[in-house]
């Protein structure tokens, strides 16, 4: 049995996309692992659920599933979509009965029916909010100079020595040294390397991440954030070219090959910097129209230093349908 989630649980959800107009072609979904067939090609304007004298289009219907976190959204359009309808229809039986019973005009319904609907036109507000933020090259240039090396990448190799404790198995027939021993083995193959030895070719047999290894090392390019600390903060010093020293990680000692290093130019991430400053931009506007509202808190309620609130760090959003529920069995 269905049950509509609390306005606390509706409140966590994220606002609902426009529909499409009447007037628009037949669309078909685009076909993926959660949504293995797609939906039939019916014109957006025609009645897919009927209860009692409320129709719903298939256009209004890509709109309430347009409402769910992107999570269930796949789900609703694919193989849960004759469940999600089940969903909908006990939410449309539901509030026809509670009208029937005017709970519709109960004081609880009217202050919580005005809230929420508040809430979701606040949410398509800020949502707009960022699409129409003017953002110049002069601001998006200065935000590309102070985060430039968030958008580099390195492209390296690396040998594995492992130690004991570390969380990379041991290789067949290998032992398992100790944390000197590791780091002994680590400074004969870098010199080995340095004597003109193949780099790919001790990896492949002395890495104990046999992953890389098997490649010659190659751990392709990668950004911030994607290594242990220790191994980024060395990789990300380095010179295309350079080994480093050995570097000490809980999986080990690693030996490391800078082959490139790439930056982004700012003309190649404009359209990723627009999309950082939007939500920030709106945040602003968000203030700005706060500060100029006529804003009082009863200081006998909220306490003698009330002060209005500050805006939120995040924009508010809408409740939305039910989310499909799993089938008891």
């Amino acid at each position: 049995m269905l049950f509509v989630c609390p306005a606390a649980c509706l409140l966590a959800q994220t606002p609902p996309k426009p529909a499409q107009p009447s007037a628009a072609p037949q669309s078909t979904v685009t076909l993926s692992a959660e949504n293995p067939k797609p939906l039939p090609a019916v014109p957006p304007d025609q009645v897919i659920i009927t209860v009692g004298d409320q129709k719903i289009t298939a256009a209004q219907f890509d709109q309430i599933i347009s409402s769910l976190p992107a999570q269930f959204q796949a789900n609703a359009r694919g193989p849960a979509r004759k469940q999600f309808a089940d969903n909908v229809v006990h939410v449309l039986v539901l509030s026809q009965e509670g009208k029937k019973r005017k709970l519709d005009e109960s004081p609880a319904f009217q202050i919580q029916s005005m809230f929420q609907n508040a809430n979701i036109l606040a949410g398509m507000t800020y949502e707009q909010l960022g699409k129409d933020a003017k953002l110049d090259d002069a601001e998006l240039q200065k935000y590309y100079e102070a985060h430039k090396s968030e958008f580099e990448r390195v492209h390296a190799r690396h040998i594995l020595i492992r130690t004991g404790g570390s969380p990379m198995a041991v290789r067949p027939g290998q032992k398992d040294l100790t944390e000197a021993e590791a780091l002994a083995k680590a400074q004969e193959i870098r010199k080995k390397i340095e004597a003109g030895e193949d780099f790919a070719a001790l990896a492949r047999a002395e890495s104990d991440d046999t992953g890389s290894g098997s490649n010659g090392g190659d751990l392709g390019f990668f950004g911030h954030n994607q290594m242990v600390p220790p191994f980024e903060e060395a990789a990300f010093k380095m010179k295309a070219g350079e080994l480093s020293e050995p570097v000490k990680t809980p999986f080990g000692y690693h030996l490391i090959k800078v082959e490139e290093r790439e930056a982004k130019t700012f003309e190649e991430l404009k359209p990723e910097l627009e999309k950082r400053l939007r939500p920030e931009q709106a945040q602003k506007i968000m203030q700005d129209l706060q500060n100029k509202a006529t804003v009082k808190l009863d200081p006998a309620f909220f306490g003698a230093e009330a002060t209005p609130p500050a805006v939120p760090p995040a924009p508010p959003t809408p409740p939305a349908a039910p989310a499909p529920q799993p089938t008891a069995k």
